[in-house]
């Protein structure tokens, strides 16, 4: 007769035999993240699935919080969990308990990027403030990169066809494997001894793991380090590695660093030939414009100068001076004519013009004129003028005229 069992009972046996298993209890397994789920109680559920199978498993808030899980775990993500395979006796169905989870393949480095971006960050190795400008005129490019292949054929052409006199110094630098790091900073190490302008640090495009080398730590410190600016061209315009965010410029493309380093010689003479132009115009126009500004200044120190002044009072002196001598001639014109009129005046009433006329003058001793026989005696001398000379005479006697008395 068959044994009847319970559904518990079953389970119980079940997960009893993955209990006893040694190889469930410590396993891992990869597969693709799908059905994921961040339980509001801490607890993330999730399914693992690949081509032929799927699995279910748990990771309990405690796993988590001891460092089960350092990144977000995301649909479609490829990851390897770590953990134990064991039945869930409730339901009847087993699942894996994990207790580590990791990205897996390009997932883990990507990890590992992004733990090293962060710590760099925070570090301040991709702060502008440290950022080196890149020279807009340099006569020596320094170049690592591998030896052979497009990036390097892409940069020496370009930069020739822009500037035919660029020296180009190469480092031929192994790019992609385990020496390439270390080959990576020898290189930027020996160009920045040789004092070129601008170095580029690059190669093709490929994978996250042919261009892990330019994701590792010494390679960022090398180029942090690097007193001469550095260009990163490394993959295509869509790839980006810690060296990008490092470097003092990145570049898109290995073409597009050459036509950021080398300036184009053809342009750079036309701009010399424009710059000498407008220099000599602007010259010119500056000479003008002081001579017109001198001329100016020296109009109005002409203006302003004493010596102009003087000449100035000078000829206002001369002027005032013939005013004055006319006004005197005016003046000596009219007390002339005055005079003149004065002298015939006078001449009407002069003693010598009536001596002339057959009158004298006569004067006593004292020179007084002797108007009447009064003034005079007996025996007094007198002085008789007339026209030609004196009459010396003495009074012998006086006689009144008809109508006065006599006096002996």
């Amino acid at each position: 007769m068959r044994s009847e069992y319970t559904v518990t009972q079953v389970n119980s046996y079940i997960k009893n035999m993955f209990t006893q298993d040694f190889l469930l209890k410590s396993l891992t397994i990869k597969g693709e993240v799908s059905n994921l789920k961040y339980h509001s109680s801490g607890h993330i559920y999730f399914t693992l699935k690949d081509a032929g199978g799927a699995i279910s498993c748990v990771m309990f808030r405690g796993d988590r919080d001891r460092g089960g899980l350092k990144f977000q775990m995301k649909e479609g993500q490829q990851v390897k969990a770590s953990g134990t395979v064991d039945v869930y006796e409730r339901d009847g169905k087993y699942q894996l308990y994990a207790r580590q989870i990791e990205l897996d393949g390009a997932g883990a480095l990507y990890e590992k990027f992004e733990e090293l971006k962060q710590k760099l960050l925070e570090q301040g190795m991709f702060a502008e403030e440290y950022k080196q400008p890149i020279p807009s005129y340099i006569r020596t490019l320094g170049i690592v990169t591998a030896p052979t292949g497009a990036a390097v054929r892409d940069i020496i052409n370009v930069a020739t066809r822009r500037n035919p006199h660029i020296q180009i110094i190469l480092y031929p630098a192994i790019v992609q494997g385990e020496k390439a790091s270390e080959s990576i900073v020898r290189g930027i190490e020996t160009l920045s001894r040789k004092q070129v302008d601008v170095i580029i640090v690059g190669r093709g495009g490929g994978s996250i793991e042919d261009l892990w080398a330019f994701n590792e730590e010494i390679v960022a410190q090398a180029i942090f380090d690097c007193p001469i600016p550095i260009i990163s061209a490394v993959g295509h315009e869509t790839d980006t590695t810690i060296a990008d965010y490092v470097s003092d410029r990145r570049a898109p493309t290995p073409s597009a660093a050459a036509e950021i380093a080398v300036f184009e010689y053809n342009r750079f003479v036309q701009d010399i030939e424009d710059y000498s132009f407008t220099l000599h115009r602007s010259m010119e126009n500056k000479l003008n414009s002081k001579k017109l500004l001198m001329d100016r200044y020296k109009e109005s120190l002409r203006l302003l100068s004493p010596q102009g002044k003087i000449r100035d009072k000078l000829l206002r002196l001369d002027g005032f001076a013939d005013t004055l001598q006319s006004l005197m001639d005016r003046k000596l014109t009219d007390y002339r004519h005055r005079l003149n009129i004065d002298i015939e005046r006078l001449k009407g009433l002069s003693p010598l013009d009536r001596l002339k006329g057959g009158y004298s003058y006569v004067a006593g001793e004292d020179g007084s004129n002797v108007r009447s026989i009064k003034d005079i005696h007996k025996d007094d001398k007198l002085s008789i003028y007339v026209t030609d000379g004196t009459i010396k005479a003495k009074v012998i006697e006086t006689e009144e005229n008809a109508y006065g008395s006599q006096e002996d």
